[in-house]
């Protein structure tokens, strides 16, 4: 292709996913849904084979999208519901990998293991789909905590079985007993380096004095890839370690916050809509009507079937009600993961490969056609729903000071806040710092001395960096605990004496 008929489809490709995107809303359809159509679409006018080239970007996408998602989780929303996530992403992943991988068996007339191959690439939920599903969804908070912490997390279960079943089909000597002792290092790296090099990210950014607050992100960015292939180079989980590092990195005092998660949010979507439409691209609707019936059958299986009993049995000593656990059932979106996933087996020429990446691809379009179409009116229904307002985004446009010595933060006040009910005039901020708006019931405040902190606002404090520690410690109370202790002490002592 000339470059300039490159450049176009380029173009049309992210101008069909922005459009898409504003048409999935008000149609109720996950936008992902959409890309897929375009992308089969335009494989009538650009024949695009190039599955490699496919593999590769879909994993760079999960990156970006892994690492948005991991940015935007709040720790203290997916703590209380890290037992069940964590559950859901390893037992809950194999029940149903193994209950569809049966009956692929026998529905595609496939080998045992070909069966497995298939049900452990659709065992997974997919980040992609669930952030962006549940995102402008007024579902309680504990379920979207627990789903959305699930999807992060269990991409690399699903990866893993993938991998061990083709690797099983290419050797049929290698033992299933070396797969496991795989799986917990594979885990347990993911975990270990997640965590170390989110806190060299936050101390890398927080240290570094770039010329331009617009490279914050880039630099955000590759630090989340340097994460990826640093992990899967040592044999551990690149997609785990970069959920726990974005989490990390998210839930951390972070300069030029607003600038990296805007930054990524954007980007992210660029990535999902160029990675779907690409996918799209690699399907022909008359190769679906090979699998059509098949298809049908396998994703009612995979709906009504696997997934809820692979909840059910998993969660059975978990605190949720029953309602919440056919709302998490019916919530086992399948997105870019498992079509990225389908991919694995053609690069590595296994039996019935194409047989496979067509079965999951339809397996994926009706997953997002009727269960993410249908997630808002189930929670309804189930009077699973909560108000939306305390999700909203601040309406407050940080602008970042470059180079010099001072930079606009964002705090959060809550009822903790050593600062909870004091007027601004009597706050014992440092010199030259000051609060120069407050959002309140997504309301802005002009403040003045006589505004009074309340539980749930929102300052942007203007301070020299050197003072943003102690002005943080202030209106935050990181020394909190240590002045409860300290409270704790001298009452046992008075009791005592």
């Amino acid at each position: 292709m000339a470059v300039e008929t490159l450049i176009f489809l380029f173009t049309a490709m992210l101008l069909m996913g922005v459009l898409a995107t504003k048409f999935s809303t008000r149609l109720g359809l996950p936008a992902l849904v959409l890309f897929l159509l375009v992308g089969m679409g335009l494989n009538r006018f650009v024949f695009f084979e190039n599955v490699e080239l496919s593999q590769l970007i879909g994993i760079m996408a999960l990156i970006i999208i892994l690492f948005e998602g991991g940015t935007q989780t709040k720790w203290n929303h997916i703590r209380p519901v890290l037992g069940a996530a964590s559950i859901l992403s390893t037992i809950g992943v194999l029940i149903t990998t193994i209950l569809t991988g049966f009956a692929a068996m026998y529905i595609l007339d496939f080998s045992l293991l070909e069966g497995m191959l298939f049900g452990a690439i659709v065992g997974s939920t997919d980040a992609a789909a669930v952030f962006s599903v549940l995102g402008n969804k007024n579902i309680k908070r504990k379920l979207t905590s627990t789903l959305e912490a699930e999807s992060g997390s269990n991409d690399p279960m699903a990866v893993f079985l993938t991998v061990a079943f083709i690797e099983m089909i290419q050797i049929p000597d290698s033992s299933i007993w070396s797969a496991v002792g795989s799986f917990f290092i594979q885990m347990g790296l993911g975990l270990l380096l997640g965590f170390l090099l989110g806190k060299l990210t936050v101390l890398v950014i927080n240290r570094i004095k770039l010329d331009t607050a617009g490279l914050y992100p880039v630099l955000a960015l590759a630090m989340a890839s340097l994460t990826y292939i640093l992990t899967d180079t040592l044999g551990g989980s690149g997609l785990l370690a970069v959920y726990v590092m974005a989490v990390y990195v998210g839930n951390n005092d972070l300069m030029y916050r607003f600038t990296i998660l805007r930054f990524n949010e954007g980007f992210a979507w660029m990535m999902q809509i160029l990675m779907f439409i690409l996918l799209g691209l690699l399907v022909f609707p008359t190769q679906l009507l090979d699998v059509f019936w098949q298809g049908i059958i396998l994703s009612i299986i995979l709906m009504f079937l696997s997934r809820p009993i692979a909840i059910f049995l998993s969660m059975i000593f978990l605190k949720y009600s029953v309602k919440e656990k056919l709302f998490i059932s019916w919530s086992g979106l399948k997105g870019a993961v498992p079509i990225v996933l389908a991919t694995y087996p053609i690069v590595a020429d296994i039996p019935n490969s194409q047989t496979i990446f067509n079965a999951v691809f339809f397996v994926v379009l009706i997953s997002a056609l009727v269960q993410g179409s249908s997630l808002s009116w189930l929670a309804s229904k189930l009077g699973l729903t909560e108000d939306k307002s305390k999700n909203l985004m601040p309406s407050l446009e940080i602008i970042n000071l470059g180079t010099t010595d001072s930079e606009i933060m964002e705090v959060s006040i809550t009822s903790n806040s050593p600062a909870l009910d004091t007027s601004l005039i009597d706050l014992e901020l440092p010199a030259n710092t000051l609060i120069i708006g407050v959002i309140r019931n997504d309301e802005l405040i002009t403040p003045s001395g006589n505004t009074v902190i309340k539980d749930g606002d929102t300052l942007y404090v203007l301070s020299n960096k050197k003072s943003r520690d102690k002005a943080k410690n202030v209106l935050m109370g990181k020394k909190i605990k240590e002045k409860e202790v300290k409270k704790a002490s001298k009452r046992k002592h008075k009791q005592k004496s």
